[in-house]
């Protein structure tokens, strides 16, 4: 399947709704933190694939600000989880010439997240591959609510001239500033809806749902995600007439 991806034609940027991991492990008799034990593998793979042809950025959907309602168990496992996987595939990411970002409202992360993620940043920073980023205590209204209140300030200061703000302007208060729109947006489990994120980001993205839950996605699921990418006609707006002129 990989073969028939054409590299010409790839998407700069992927995000993935990492959804499905709670009922993976219901559907084994277990507990929901087994599920999200058991999708290391769909990230590490998804990371592999998409470094591995050449994409230049991979954002995943890893801790929303509504994951903290989630029982204090859970929260406390996941927590343990990604402080453990981020300090446990630093050579991975070494490996795969992958430098390592974050998004979201990471000061409020516990403190231990807090300091293995700068230090896997820090470790990563020179790598000029695939920059994976970590949306991690993220939603799309916090982040636009941020990006309000900065831009806000700045006009009350009298360091931007109101008439001055448009589209570009915005897009340089968000938590995304250095990064490209995501054209390819993949969401696992069946479900059909955006969850809060990147909601400026994917005006224009193209959407894949899968039914597929996420602890079992592996690459040949990439591959068919973006086989379905390459396919569709990106119009913007226009008609196909001007798109294919």
């Amino acid at each position: 399947m990989k073969d028939k991806i054409d590299l010409s034609k790839l998407p700069r940027h992927i995000a993935v709704i990492m959804d499905g991991n709670g009922r993976w492990a219901k559907n084994k008799g277990a507990a929901r933190l087994f599920g999200h034990k058991n999708a290391i593998k769909a990230v590490r793979e998804t990371t592999e694939g998409c470094a591995e042809l050449g994409i230049d950025y991979l954002t995943l959907y890893a801790f929303s600000t509504e994951n903290w309602s989630r029982p204090k168990h859970e929260v406390q496992g996941l927590w343990d989880l990604l402080v453990f996987t981020i300090k446990n595939e630093i050579k991975t990411l070494m490996d795969n010439n992958v430098r390592l970002l974050s998004i979201g409202d990471t000061d409020n992360l516990p403190t231990k997240c807090q300091a293995n993620l700068k230090e896997a940043m820090e470790i990563t920073k020179d790598n000029s591959g695939l920059t994976l980023v970590l949306a991690l205590n993220y939603s799309g209204r916090w982040e636009l609510l941020e990006a309000a209140k900065g831009l806000a300030i700045d006009v009350k200061n009298e360091k931007i001239d109101i008439d001055r703000v448009d589209q570009h302007l915005f897009s340089n208060y968000l938590n995304t500033s250095t990064i490209p729109d995501p054209e390819l947006l993949i969401r696992t489990s069946g479900e059909m809806r955006i969850s809060n994120f990147l909601l400026w980001q994917i005006a224009y993205t193209e959407l894949y749902m899968t039914d597929l839950l996420w602890p079992d996605f592996r690459k040949k699921h990439l591959y068919q995600a973006i086989l379905s990418f390459q396919q569709r006609e990106r119009r913007f707006g226009k008609i196909s007439e001007q798109v294919n002129s």
